[in-house]
């Protein structure tokens, strides 16, 4: 049997700022949340979900969206992304001077029902308003789109997820963006895929959607222990980026049982383990860790925080 040969390199997409953040309950300092961003920064992260411009009456931690990504502004090298669940708050974003944005959409009729309160052919002509403003404003080749298609694998009420069914939402998602290039990520809502099913996902779906405009990326929650391993078997198999959570914070509200995103950290160590460039520095991003951990009402979940730091390394 032949040996595995990793990629040389891989992006990590740090979420904990938007998908970690909307975890607490309670809102944080605006002082706070900058003071963490800027730590994960410090530590090498390149790629960073920096918010979601959504009504603060539905999500009252992201109320200072504007005002975190104005402290921002100076940063050109970073790629900072920003949750958008609506026409409007890719317009808010853009305005706001942000050049990526992240949609999604659950391959779950009821999940996606629960989670933004409409059919998933609803949330589909949603993409396609955004695709059409950004064509108005003369941006299809300026911003970076990305399609968050959530439960991928498995949903807390309709249970396992085929990858047919995800083929059939990310072909309409496709017609919907037209000619404009696309990150697609499979998301491991629940935490309950397996690493080979993550696998067979990637492999079907990448042979159906051959096209240079379509790139990937995986989502995984550490609920069952997986979200290493998911990851690995993700790049493996032809995801470019991979998303995570310093310090494993946040997870799903809308998935009952799934708590804690993949901790960053623990992604890291494995991939430094196999010489995988990430440009992240793993006793930098500890530290951080450490802040984010200390923040009130947020749960967190990371094997590496837990070992002595003299091992790790």
């Amino acid at each position: 049997m032949s040996a595995l040969t990793p990629p040389v390199r891989v992006e990590i997409v740090e979420v904990a700022p938007r998908d970690g953040f909307q975890s607490i309950r309670e809102p944080l300092p605006t002082a706070d949340k900058i003071r963490c961003i800027e730590a994960l920064i410090e530590a090498g992260i390149s790629r960073l979900e920096i918010g979601s411009f959504v009504s603060p009456r539905a999500i009252p931690q992201m109320a200072d969206i504007g005002e975190i990504v104005a402290a921002f502004s100076q940063y050109p090298a970073m790629r900072f992304s920003a949750l958008v669940p609506n026409l409007r708050g890719a317009e808010r974003a853009l305005d706001n001077g942000l050049r990526e944005l992240v949609y999604v959409v659950s391959v779950s009729e009821s999940h996606n029902r629960s989670n933004v309160r409409q059919s998933v052919e609803a949330s589909l002509t949603g993409l396609g308003a955004i695709a059409e403003l950004l064509h108005e404003r003369g941006l299809q080749d300026a911003v970076c789109l990305r399609l968050d298609l959530g439960t991928s694998f498995d949903c807390p009420y309709e249970g396992p997820i085929g990858w047919q069914q995800v083929d059939a939402v990310l072909a309409k998602a496709r017609h919907a963006v037209r000619d404009i290039a696309l990150e697609v990520a499979l998301c491991d809502t629940t935490g309950r895929a397996s690493p080979y099913q993550v696998a067979d996902h990637f492999t079907r779906l990448r042979e159906r959607h051959d096209d240079p405009r379509l790139t990937w990326a995986f989502h995984g929650h550490d609920t069952y222990g997986m979200g290493v391993a998911n990851a690995l078997f993700a790049i493996h198999h032809g995801a470019t980026a991979l998303d995570a959570a310093t310090a494993g914070l946040g997870g799903c509200p809308f998935a009952p049982g799934a708590t804690g995103n993949t901790a960053t950290e623990d992604l890291l160590y494995a991939l430094h383990g196999g010489q995988v460039h990430t440009g992240v520095s793993l006793p930098r991003l500890l530290e951080a860790a450490d802040l984010i951990a200390a923040l009130p009402g947020g749960q967190t979940a990371s094997h590496l925080s837990n070992v002595p730091r003299e091992r790790v390394g």
